[in-house]
């Protein structure tokens, strides 16, 4: 605790918030991937020391993104945020399809895919955050405030709606209330909700009429065994497997490496990793991870109010609702409040680039956070 103390910077109970959840991370991902290591051919270990490898470049990419000023990220913003539209729009037409969903692109050469939704997540919130900071003169201005941010993020929204609804929702409603915050008008917050579901539903209009599938079955049929599970929970695999889970962790229960769900449960180390962690934990062991989490929130929040500059303060507040909400919505799934999203809990579940962009959006923040203690040191 003490090279935390001395070398690391910024709000240190985010650091031990990160570090705690990267702990949930590798138990629970070793627990998850039993049956996909025996599916592989692969050592249990195998995926263990892959998450491990991952946290580790993760926790690098923190620490090098803590240690920038966060001013720097403004003109990072506007270049992501333009090289976001081409690679989702290539991602569309040419990604990797698997599950009937293109969300991957494939790096040339060294052979690694990584989902471009990602990217333009991490840079439109930081776009917004920009934009926000740089109007507050003329934030109530429909023409030099309003149009400068609702274009870009209906554009990402709608371009990354196709292969992923449950990430463009996410940061769609990230982005409203990162408005709402930012004193954007209600009545322009109104007009992009109306927006919104218009485009969306113009989407669904060009679908039907050019016979085009994607996922628009998915959706309707994950909808329509939310909406009739009271009926006929056994037809939602998913959903049953994963109330098996919770009810097999009761109340209070250690047993790490014990999941039996684990063999039923599709995605076990990815979308219902929590049901993994509450089967293995117990409900109380849930309730914890869900307190990390909105503990991590208070204290981007506490940056906010703390924050000399507004950039850096819509920085720490936007990136904080995005992995927040985005976690609030995998456990709603895994306890059956909301239709299966496929979305993943933010730095535990496993995975690839949403971890390093996870641990990218975590240095911002700590970034910003940084800043207020340095100030802090400069006035006394």
């Amino acid at each position: 605790m003490s090279v935390l103390q001395k070398h690391l910077y910024g709000d240190k109970m985010i650091w031990y918030i990160t570090l705690t959840l990267s702990s949930f991370s590798l138990l629970a991902v070793y627990s998850a991937t039993a049956t996909l290591a025996y599916s592989n051919n692969a050592s249990p270990e195998y995926y263990l020391l892959r998450q491990l490898v991952l946290l580790l470049i993760g926790f690098g990419i923190t620490y090098i993104a803590h240690l920038i000023n966060y001013n720097y990220y403004s003109r990072v913003a506007q270049v992501l945020l333009y090289l976001s539209f081409p690679l989702l729009f290539i991602t569309l037409f040419a990604g990797t399809d698997i599950n009937e969903a293109r969300r991957w692109l494939n790096i040339p050469i060294v052979n690694i895919s990584f989902q471009t939704s990602d990217l333009a997540k991490l840079a439109l919130i930081m776009y917004t955050a920009r934009m926000l900071s740089k109007r507050q003169h003329v934030i109530k201005d429909f023409d030099r405030a309003f149009m400068p941010m609702i274009l870009p993020m209906v554009g990402i929204c709608l371009l990354i709606v196709p292969a992923n609804l449950s990430t463009a929702s996410v940061l769609f409603m990230t982005n409203l209330i990162l408005m709402f915050i930012g004193r954007i008008s209600l009545r322009h917050i109104g007009l992009t909700l109306g927006f919104g579901l218009a485009a969306f539903l113009m989407f669904l209009g060009i679908a039907t009429l050019t016979s085009y599938k994607g996922r628009i079955d998915t959706w309707k049929s994950r909808i329509e065994k939310y909406v009739n599970s009271n009926d006929t929970p056994q037809e939602d695999y998913q959903t049953t497997n994963a109330f098996v889970a919770v009810a097999n962790g009761g109340l209070v229960r250690f047993a790490p490496g014990k999941s039996t769900q684990c063999y039923y449960l599709p995605q076990p180390y990815s979308d219902y990793i929590y049901a993994i962690i509450i089967e293995e934990y117990g409900l109380l062991g849930g309730a914890f991870v869900l307190i990390l989490y909105l503990s991590f929130l208070y204290r981007c929040i506490l940056i906010f109010i703390k924050s000399p500059g507004a950039f850096g303060a819509f920085l720490a507040v936007g990136l904080s609702l995005s992995m927040v909400i985005q976690a609030l919505m995998n456990m709603a799934v895994t306890v059956g409040l909301l239709p299966v999203t496929g979305l993943p809990l933010p730095l535990v579940s496993m995975g690839g680039t949403s971890l390093l962009f996870t641990s990218f959006a975590i240095g911002v923040i700590l970034s910003v956070s940084r800043q207020i203690e340095t100030v802090k040191e400069e006035d006394n």
